[in-house]
């Protein structure tokens, strides 16, 4: 999950950040100067969308589904061996191949070590920066200058201020500033009133000001956040540099067109007067100073020089190129959905659901068993969190996988046989010719791998959204996507699934649906049938995961069960069918 919004911020943030600068650059002469600053503020929702809850951006939801799949006749020629139920001898037997899996999940999680760690660094600094900061504010003191005060209350009407401004001195101060978020102040150079005529007071506590009226400071304190958690990426830093620059010329623009057109020359003069005092900038920009030793002055003086009030027909013109851009941010989302699509847990609202201990079967295992009862419609639960937690289906995924072979006119019950390949595999059961009966009772990868290709990606990945089959990832490409691989399923579903076979709630062919239920039918006993089917996850030639789902016919009332298990290497299949049938007995299910 980390990862994957660590890729999506990489991407959106790229994206973003290259497409408001070509956007800024292609529209320059278009945007007003206080419109090339607010433009930006569109970056900074893009650089959220990475982190923002999934449900906020679903767009696939309004996407109608895929229609129906298309059926091909077979015609009545077939073998009649696709008819024989297959012997319940293997149901305890585990058919499995392993998954390879080298490195990738380590560089993983040791790329989001390095991005945590780079954002620690970037913390140490910002709480350095805050703490020099909080130093020029303990060794600051009101500013008690009558005629400082009277220029002060003169220039917040002027802007419509009606908040007390508090105005610091502070020795510590090398450039008038406002600092601070919940408490801000405009902070000053001590003595400052010793060499700065009113006139210049004036034009800085505008300056100032203006900052304080469009939030600049608490906006500062977000470019300093994001640049912290996207420290990896240039685009970045030269798009949130480029912003601080657009932020210092709409600050000026707004100070000159409250001035009359002979005091420009006399602002731009005390800006030049403050480049050569400032000795040092204020660390990672944690306040807006007026000017810093960094601070591109030559273009801030070109701009004042070629200052213009701005017009209503440029003001239309920029709202239009601020449309254009939102636009491009607002095509990001669908991206953000794709990669922070948070498919690891299915949501189950657990109503008329009982939960319960079944930890004594389980012994050693982490693990879940749901069970539902058809005609009580109820859930009895052990372990909730692991029963809505997505894991591969491995093998019981071929329940399913028959299911649309059968839909799709791969396959049909009567002529379900696909002939062996010849490629040796570690079982002898798997070395010859099989039906879907055989198939399903060997768990025979190759058969339903073999039946799959003969239907198109497009309509298996429509089967498995139509069923609402866990992720529906079909993306896995190194092996059978069920197989450990994309495809994930919580017990929850799987319980879900097997309810909505049994009733046809699919609207798929009930001969289709038949056929299925004899393929998975294992025992019969005492008046009750067990239908099931296992599955092992085998990496790196240790077991980790093991399923047992099914369910039972049983006197006028079905039940129907998931138990998944999971162990560093002694999870499977078989050990899941035999805790199954402990708590099934002990139920007096089956």
């Amino acid at each position: 999950m980390l990862f994957s919004m660590l890729v999506a911020g990489c991407i959106i943030s790229s994206i973003s950040a290259a497409g408001m600068m070509g956007v800024k650059a292609v529209f320059r002469k278009q945007l007003t100067a206080r419109w090339h600053y607010r433009i930006w503020m569109l970056l900074l929702v893009a650089l959220t969308i990475p982190f923002m809850p999934g449900h906020l951006f679903q767009f696939s939801s309004w996407v109608p589904g895929l229609g129906g799949p298309q059926h091909r006749d077979l015609g009545a020629a077939g073998d009649g061996a696709g008819l024989q139920e297959a012997a319940n001898a293997n149901m305890l037997q585990d058919f499995t191949i392993s998954v390879n899996r080298g490195t990738p999940e380590f560089l993983q999680t040791m790329t989001v070590g390095i991005w945590f760690a780079g954002m620690l660094v970037f913390a140490l600094i910002i709480t350095r920066a805050w703490l020099s900061i909080r130093r020029m504010k303990k060794t600051a003191r009101p500013v008690s200058n009558a005629d400082v005060l009277a220029v002060l209350e003169e220039c917040k009407r002027k802007l419509r201020i009606t908040r007390e401004v508090m105005v610091l001195e502070s020795p510590l101060v090398q450039s008038p500033m406002l600092a601070g978020v919940l408490k801000p102040s405009l902070m000053l150079p001590s003595r400052c009133m010793d060499w700065l005529s009113m006139d210049e007071i004036r034009y800085i506590l505008l300056h100032e000001l203006n900052h304080w009226k469009t939030k600049d400071n608490v906006t500062n304190y977000g470019i300093v956040a994001f640049q912290a958690v996207y420290w990896f990426n240039p685009l970045i830093w030269m798009a949130l540099k480029q912003m601080r620059l657009d932020r210092e010329i709409a600050c000026d623009h707004a100070v000159l067109q409250s001035l009359d057109e002979r005091f420009h020359s006399d602002y731009g003069q005390t800006i030049l007067r403050f480049a050569g005092r400032a000795s040092h900038s204020v660390p990672f920009s944690l306040a807006s100073p007026f000017v810093g030793p960094k601070s591109p002055i030559r273009h801030r003086i070109e701009t004042i020089v070629r200052f213009r009030a701005d017009s209503r027909r440029q003001n239309i013109k920029s709202l239009a190129v601020v449309a254009l851009a939102a636009l491009m941010v607002a095509s990001q989302l669908p991206v953000a959905e794709a990669m922070n699509r948070d498919d690891s847990r299915y949501d189950f609202t657990g109503e008329r659901t009982e939960y319960e201990d079944l930890s004594a079967y389980f012994s050693d295992y982490e693990g879940t068993f749901v069970l539902y009862d058809l005609n009580a419609d109820q859930y009895r639960i052990y372990n909730e969190s692991q029963s809505t937690r997505r894991v591969s289906p491995d093998s019981t995924y071929k329940i399913y996988s028959a299911l649309f072979g059968l839909e799709s006119g791969a396959i049909s019950a009567e002529r379900s046989t696909i002939e062996w390949n010849g490629q040796k595999y570690p079982y002898d059961a798997w070395n010859r010719d099989h039906n879907l009966f055989t198939a399903m009772d060997s768990s025979v990868n190759w058969y339903f791998q073999a039946m799959e290709n003969r239907m198109d990606r497009g309509e298996l990945q429509g089967y498995l959204e139509r069923i609402g089959y866990g992720n529906a990832d079909l993306s896995g490409r190194s092996g059978p996507f069920w197989l450990e691989s994309s495809l994930a399923i919580s017990p929850v579903e799987q319980v879900q699934l097997l309810k909505a076979l049994y009733t046809n709630q699919f609207g798929f062919d009930d001969k289709h649906i038949e056929t299925v239920k004899q393929a998975i039918q294992l025992q019969e006993r005492g008046g009750a049938r067990l239908f099931g089917k296992t599955g092992t996850g085998t990496v790196n030639h240790k077991n980790t995961n093991g399923w047992f789902v099914g369910y039972v016919e049983n006197e006028g009332n079905t039940y129907f069960f998931a138990t998944n298990i999971a162990h560093k290497d002694q999870a499977s299949g078989s050990r899941a069918a035999e805790i199954s049938l402990r708590i099934l007995k002990d139920k007096g299910i089956y």
